[in-house]
């Protein structure tokens, strides 16, 4: 079936899938955020107004115990370009796989060597991550990020004019280097910037990013050649270095931190509004960065703190799991996967549909994640993407093992839709807000790049053997070796994720460190709720 003729499957399709999203979208106003204002629209343009006036009709000077969200927003929004372009390149490889393995391609690559083309940007992001967060405790969070986008911009070109596959190998381990880069920074940026109320949210952007960049290349790729695909995928970092370095200020925690105490107040009047007392959170910021001080930072006082190590244990299960439900090996081979299933719509028509899907959950993951919770939707999602790749890896153990399964054609794309779409509910946004979250300000470069360090291992894996379990296992079984790690990952969130939502970065510490509430703020609640009640 061909790519145009293929619409009137998908409309039939389409009219189910808009019932679904439709009703999932219904369920989010169960879910009351825990802010002042109820409602928020996605990005606030203006401040609220403030109605408060004297007994004599003039207006009171305010304080606002929450800031103004717009900065907030855009701060987020420019740093998260970069992730964008990370989407890109996950993605290049399902249009451009099978440009390189045509017999009129000008770089001959096998399959296994394309297997290595797709699993280096892992070994890339080793070398990455530990660099870019010390560097980013040393030299500052936005200098860092800007540098970023230089080697993003060498590896586009290096793709551009390559003429041999190791050009290839060299260009994606610089690529994977920005990927390290970026996973270590961009979070903890936004981690810092943000108002606990909104956290979660922004630093959800970062995986919606990464899937816009993932629909991008989806998009273009099969109406582009293997040249103009490079040129349009290498001009995104152009754009991010420009937003970065005229849009975003420094982190208001590095700069205290650093002891410039007047750039982080600025800082801070700039991101929450001139109307916003800053002196509450400014002396909560110090006493943050003066608990700190208690450590040096190093490796030893690192592994001492228990906060650090359920931290990183958190996060580096979050990313393991992440890594082994197999979404790299979907978003790599997407196109030859569907080729693969005999599904009755395109392949690129599929990946398309997939992309899509992807970018839409995301979205509503970022609005979801600060009402529902992230637990909620880390055991929501991992639990029902293992349901959907057993049922992928039935489909295809049928299929392989001769059973005529031509009427369940269409069971591919529904599996792999839902399956993508729950990820980006939960899995694939929460480890990244988490991740800017967790960590302690004097521990967070070096945690994350380590953490960052182990993860990219993992991925590199089972990106790397997803090949060769084809080779030895077909689809059947190694979809269902997905599956069981996504039952595993629903255990780990049950019994060892915490819940961090409207929770500051200090109370989050707290909580990690074992450290109760004060018995005077439980009384306080308890006796809220009491009058509530009444």
């Amino acid at each position: 079936m061909t790519f145009e003729n293929s619409f009137p499957k998908v409309r039939k399709l389409s009219a189910s899938s808009y019932l679904v999203i439709r009703w999932f979208l219904e369920i989010i106003s169960i879910f009351p955020p825990d802010i002042k204002h109820a409602k928020k629209p996605f990005i606030a343009l203006s401040p609220p107004k403030n109605d408060t006036t004297a007994a004599g009709g003039s207006a009171l000077p305010t304080i606002r115990q929450e800031g103004e969200k717009f900065r907030q927003y855009a701060s987020a929004l420019s740093a998260t370009v970069g992730p964008f372009a990370v989407g890109t390149v996950l993605a290049w490889m399902s249009p451009a796989m099978p440009m390189l393995l045509s017999p009129t391609s000008k770089i001959k690559v096998t399959p296994n060597q394309g297997s290595w083309v797709g699993s280096l940007i892992a070994i890339g992001a080793i070398f990455g991550s530990i660099p870019a967060g010390k560097c980013a405790d040393i030299f500052g969070r936005k200098p860092v990020i800007l540098c970023l986008t230089i080697p993003f911009i060498t590896s586009w070109t290096i793709i551009y004019f390559a003429t041999d596959v190791w050009m290839l190998y060299v260009a994606r381990l610089i690529a994977g280097s920005c990927l390290g880069g970026i996973t270590a920074t961009v979070p903890m940026y936004i981690g810092e910037i943000a108002e606990s109320s909104i956290r979660g949210e922004l630093c959800s952007y970062v995986q919606l990013n990464v899937t816009l960049g993932i629909l991008y290349v989806y998009a273009i790729g099969p109406f582009v050649n293997y040249y103009s695909l490079a040129i349009m995928c290498g001009i995104l970092p152009l754009i991010w270095f420009v937003l970065v370095l005229l849009v975003i200020p420094e982190s208001p925690m590095y700069l205290l931190k650093r002891g410039r105490k007047e750039d982080a107040e600025k800082a801070l009047v700039w991101l929450r509004g001139k109307d916003y007392d800053i002196a509450s959170e400014m002396e909560i910021l110090q006493v943050h960065i003066e608990e700190s001080k208690q450590h040096t930072g190093k490796f030893k006082d690192m592994i001492s703190s228990r906060a650090t190590i359920r931290a990183a244990i958190t996060v580096l299960g979050l990313l393991n799991f992440l890594s082994c439900s197999g979404i790299n090996v979907l978003i790599f081979y997407a196109q030859s996967i569907f080729e693969t299933s005999n599904c009755s719509v395109s392949p690129k028509l599929c990946s398309v549909i997939i992309g899509i899907l992807q970018v839409i959950f995301t979205f509503a993951s970022s609005q979801l994640v600060d009402r529902a919770g992230r637990r909620v939707l880390l055991l929501i999602s991992d639990s029902v993407m293992a349901v959907c790749l057993g049922t992928l890896a039935y489909y295809f153990w049928l299929q392989e093992h001769g059973v005529d399964v031509s009427s369940f054609n269409l069971i591919p794309l529904i599996s792999l839709g839902v399956y993508i779409s729950t990820f980006a509910l939960g899995f694939g946004p929460i480890p990244g807000v988490m991740i800017g979250e967790l960590f302690s300000p004097e521990f967070k470069g070096l945690a994350i790049g380590i953490v960052c360090v182990l993860a990219s291992l993992i991925e590199f894996c089972v990106v790397k053997t997803y090949q060769t379990l084809l080779n030895y296992c077909d689809h059947g079984i190694t979809f269902a070796i997905f599956a069981g790690f996504c039952v595993l990952g629903t255990t780990f969130v049950w019994f060892l994720v915490p819940e961090t939502k409207n929770q500051s970065l200090q109370e989050i510490q707290d909580e990690l460190s074992g450290k109760k509430k004060p018995k005077a703020d439980q009384s306080q609640n308890a006796t809220g709720s009491q009058s509530a009640s009444a």
